[in-house]
């Protein structure tokens, strides 16, 4: 739980609330309470506010937006980035799953610091990984992640993921890469139990989160998604995300990625998947129909060749859209702000140059990747009573000066300093570099656990 340092007004701001009637204000101002949002609007901040004021945050020349939510990573691949570059997926997996098979506890934490390090200075104060590889004895892994996001000051949504069909069965990774049925949703349970906090202001939630039709057996779907909902929690798994995928579920289940899942009762608004590259208009019908959301991820589908997700028709429909980076190792950047322009620019060469704006982008950012991970009353907009997890950027640099819209120079220029990221009312970036942890030490640590991970066998 995040405690704020008493009263923090922000004055002078452009602010982009991204709420339901996408307000802004050009010369605006908000005031923080504790964690939670309690003024918003044009101008000065109330005389009163001012008055009690612990800490004022002169906001001219910047652009104010929500905190950014990234519904999709796997924070341990930041040891294993550079590695098959000209691969699509089902080549890449094959390539990586030997060194992923090795990790412990301590290079999964190495590896998630170095990549929340990156996702805090680029705008990213909720994070949400997908880790399905639990190697025999390599400890907590899904608590080295909990305890990575607590050092840096973010909030995460850390999923148990699994997998239990290997190559003898007929699936994509090698049998010692993956885990029995039964350990699986045992391990599942245990970690919802251990880390999952459902309160308001919450800094970890759990997701139950088997990896993928091509590696994951019917029965732990079906029985993964029978567990979370009798857990009270979310379900989470890639889906349609490759041709290839979708060849296998055709040849191996006689129905797409999306009926297949279906079937197994993974549609629902307790459901988000990741990518959604190949998506039919009746899957889209089915995803809208349900709530079921999607983690749009540009930049890695782009890196793999996997294709360019049909936004405007997800959103259109009005299915739940967020933004993700994915594993670090198909997006060796690991930023969430860059993915805004990102989005714009592949959704416009999928759909025409009119088809997906800026804060549109913006919005499956923020709000749309709160209402993914089923926290739009908390978190995602600039609103009296949310959760004050804001992000602040300056504009008024050479990049950026006389840019004739601030929120395009987000959404379109390259991604502008990060001068303040506040995450329940407290600061984890000031001026670019974090003030919870120290970057030299997680970069030392990250290269040296990289390095270790290469020389195991």
């Amino acid at each position: 739980m995040t405690r704020g340092a008493g009263r923090t007004v922000i004055e002078g701001a452009y602010v982009a609330t991204v709420d339901a009637r996408d307000t802004e204000h050009p010369v605006g101002h908000v005031v923080i309470d504790g964690c939670r949002i309690t003024s918003v609007g044009e101008g000065a901040a109330p005389a009163q506010a001012l008055e009690q004021a612990d800490v004022r945050i002169d906001g001219r020349g910047h652009l104010l937006t929500p905190g950014l939510v990234n519904t999709h990573h796997h924070l341990y691949q930041w040891l294993t980035r550079g590695v098959a570059q000209d691969s699509i997926l089902f080549d890449w997996l094959v390539a990586l799953y030997p060194s992923w098979s090795r990790i412990d506890a301590g290079l999964v934490g190495a590896g998630a610091a170095g990549a929340l390090a990156v996702l805090a200075r680029s705008g990213c104060t909720t994070v949400g990984d997908h880790h399905y590889v639990f190697p025999r004895g390599s400890g907590d892994l899904v608590g080295a992640i909990v305890e990575a996001a607590a050092n840096i000051g973010v909030r995460v949504h850390a999923t148990r993921g699994s997998m239990d069909l290997g190559a003898s069965q007929g699936g994509l990774p090698p049998d010692f890469a993956v885990e029995t049925t039964d350990a699986a949703l045992a391990a599942s349970q245990a970690a919802v139990e251990t880390y999952h906090d459902p309160s308001f202001d919450s800094m970890v939630r759990v997701a139950v989160a088997p990896c993928s039709p091509f590696s994951v057996t019917a029965d732990l779907l079906r029985e993964s998604a029978l567990l979370a909902r009798d857990l009270g929690v979310r379900l989470h798994t890639h889906g349609a995300e490759t041709v290839e995928e979708e060849a296998f579920c055709l040849e191996r289940f006689g129905a797409t990625p999306t009926r297949y899942l279906e079937g197994l009762g993974w549609l629902g608004d307790d459901v988000w998947m990741a990518h959604c590259v190949h998506l039919d208009h009746d899957a889209i019908d089915r995803f809208a129909r349900t709530g079921t959301g999607v983690a749009h991820c540009p930049s890695s589908n782009a890196r793999l060749a996997a294709g360019i997700a049909p936004v405007a028709d997800l959103l259109r429909a009005g299915v739940p859209v967020g933004l993700g980076v994915d594993g670090a190792a198909s997006n060796e950047s690991g930023q969430l702000g860059t993915e805004i322009r990102q989005a714009v620019l592949l959704g416009r060469l999928r759909t025409g140059a009119d088809s997906l704006g800026v804060r549109q982008a913006l919005r499956m950012a923020t709000m749309g990747g709160a209402r993914v991970l089923g926290r739009e009353r908390e978190l995602g907009s600039i609103e009296p009573g949310k959760l004050a997890d804001l992000a602040l950027w300056r504009i008024d640099g050479v990049e950026h000066a006389g840019i004739a819209d601030p929120v395009a120079a987000l959404g379109l220029a390259a991604l502008p300093p990060l001068s303040r990221l506040i995450v329940g009312g407290r600061t984890v970036v000031e001026d670019g570099g974090l003030t919870l942890a120290d970057e030299r030490v997680i970069a030392t640590s990250a290269a040296r656990a990289s390095l270790e991970l290469a020389g195991r066998h």
